[in-house]
């Protein structure tokens, strides 16, 4: 008790005559602080700015504020620099995956006015297959495609098949007097064609920011273009046909068709037609379009005309196609990865 009695003495001597009680009650000394006006300003601003770059470019949070501290806080710089980290990743990534079997993948389809592409691009699991990165990518490589057809010549008058779009068969090609083309664009070819107006590079360059996203091996394979003039008709179809608005126009499967069609007039069912031969060539699988002189079976097996109707076996595609008033001149079949799994079979 003496002990408490000399601590309230020793107390009340420090504080001058206030009683010990009264120093809970004493309102706190002001503190000095800095004025944090300016910098929470500036820090709303850079997370407004990272927030924009991050919905702009698709890459994290954390790439995005380097980005902006490289380039000092300039968007478009700090984008620019993001897309060749990215690009060099791809590279880095896309050597070491390379070799690695791409089985999977998607057909792409693509039609504006009268020109229809058709593109391969593989992946090694059908799970990123299905990712929206990939199939942007396969848009990406139809779009560049399409650009690349609406290049050449607006009003074809004539058709004419080319295996393998070389210089030498393009300039003869072009040589003609306003001819339509269907060609062939193999790997290196494709893969050599600018991204687009909006897209900085070649498609090879938009393939290994893909491959440094997903993580997987991816090869561009190939594509088919198709530009007919009037009096022709390309018919279409995808199996398992997969839209999305965010795809602009574009048909994705595993199987694709293009079917090359004469008519001499206009009629509104083209287009049942045309989709109605297309799964007669990714169901029936021919190898040549054939005659309709043809007879069935034998070797007329794999000619087109001369095969039962998927839809209807009891008479053949050209019994089919007779009474429609249109006459198959080509076609062309798309499976994706065919040709890895010949090649893994040899």
């Amino acid at each position: 008790m003496s002990l408490l009695r000399s601590l309230r003495v020793f107390l009340v001597a420090r504080t001058g005559s206030h009683p010990a009680g009264s120093l809970l009650r004493q309102s706190p000394q002001p503190r000095h602080t800095f004025h944090a006006g300016p910098r929470l300003s500036a820090s709303a601003s850079s997370k407004e700015l990272l927030m924009k770059l991050r919905r702009k470019t698709g890459y994290s949070f954390v790439n995005c504020k380097k980005a902006l501290e490289t380039c000092g806080g300039d968007l478009k710089q700090a984008e620019i620099w993001l897309h060749k980290e990215a690009q060099k990743e791809g590279w880095s990534k896309a050597a070491k995956l390379q070799g690695r079997k791409t089985k999977e993948g998607l057909i792409g389809l693509l039609q504006e006015g009268n020109t229809t592409v058709l593109v391969e691009v593989n992946c090694e699991t059908d799970f990123v297959s299905r990712n929206l990165k990939f199939q942007l990518l396969v848009q990406q490589v139809a779009l560049g495609t399409m650009m690349h057809c609406q290049t050449l010549k607006d009003q074809p008058s004539t058709y004419s098949k080319v295996q393998w779009l070389t210089p030498v068969n393009l300039a003869l090609w072009e040589a003609e007097a306003g001819g339509s083309l269907e060609g062939f664009l193999n790997s290196s070819e494709l893969s050599g064609l600018p991204a687009g107006p909006d897209r900085e590079g070649s498609l090879k360059d938009q393939l290994a920011l893909a491959i440094g996203k997903l993580g997987e091996n991816m090869i561009l394979k190939r594509a088919a273009w198709v530009k007919v003039p009037s009096g022709f008709y390309v018919g279409s179809y995808v199996h398992g046909a997969m839209q999305s608005p965010s795809l602009h126009k574009l048909v994705l499967g595993k199987y694709g068709a293009l079917v090359i069609c004469e008519t001499s007039e206009q009629k509104t069912n083209l287009e049942d037609v045309g989709r109605r031969l297309g799964q007669h060539v990714v169901g029936m699988a021919p190898l040549t379009v054939g005659s309709l002189d043809d007879e069935p079976g034998g070797e007329a097996e794999t000619k087109m005309l001369s095969q039962p109707y998927l839809l209807d076996p009891s008479i053949t595609l050209g019994q089919y196609v007779q009474p429609q008033g249109v006459s198959v001149v080509d076609f062309v079949r798309f499976e994706c990865g065919e040709g890895e799994e010949a090649a893994e079979t040899e």
